[in-house]
């Protein structure tokens, strides 16, 4: 059947989208609390997601270059690498400054993981059920980000501080990149080109 050998790649890559997906999602929707319990006024904390948005524009190019340059699954775990950073830096903020640098550096790689995540899925799965599989990607992608915040919210029950309950988010990205290395990217693409080639039995 047409589509089945490329399930595992690309079921896979969902899986570790769904994963570090959460993490990011957790600190897009925390970073305003964990600001506030810093000391930041509303203006600052408006300021500084502005500035992951007008940040993430042009990096989200500039990674589409960088996947080019040395693939997708790469560029992907350089991202995440990038994000395993933010989360370590997170926990040891201290002033307006230090938000504002972590605010940017989430800018640098928020546009371009999830491009990339959606680039990569696409070419892992079978292009005759592509509406099919999206739906499925896109209906999951609403349910990320329940974990990551489930986890913050326990752990600043358990601790009273958001300092300690951030770096909840990094097993996200260290796991989500540890699966992400294992799929054989070029393996699905070649079953998948090779599906779709004309003449192939249906």
């Amino acid at each position: 059947m047409v589509g089945v050998a490329p399930l595992p790649a690309g079921a896979r890559s969902l899986d570790c989208f769904l994963l570090y997906n959460d993490g990011i999602s957790t600190i897009v929707k925390m970073a305003a609390i964990y600001g506030a319990e810093l000391g930041l006024e509303s203006r600052s904390l408006l300021a500084a997601i502005l500035m992951v948005q007008f940040v993430g524009i042009p990096c989200a190019l500039l990674f589409g270059a960088l996947a080019q340059r040395v693939g997708t699954q790469r560029a992907l775990l350089g991202a995440l690498f990038v994000y395993t950073g933010i989360g370590v830096f997170a926990t040891q903020l201290r002033t307006e400054a230090h938000f504002f640098a972590l605010a940017f550096a989430v800018g640098t790689v928020q546009g371009g993981a999830q491009a990339l995540s959606r680039s990569l899925f696409a070419s892992l799965i079978p292009r005759a059920r592509a509406a099919e599989f999206f739906g499925f990607f896109g209906m999951l992608e609403k349910f990320s980000g329940i974990l990551g915040p489930a986890f913050f919210a326990a752990a600043i029950g358990m601790t009273g501080s958001s300092r300690i309950a951030v770096a909840t988010v990094i097993p996200f990205f260290v796991v989500g990149a540890w699966l992400l290395s294992r799929v054989k990217v070029e393996v699905g693409r070649r079953t998948v080109a090779r599906d779709a080639a004309p003449g192939t039995p249906a």
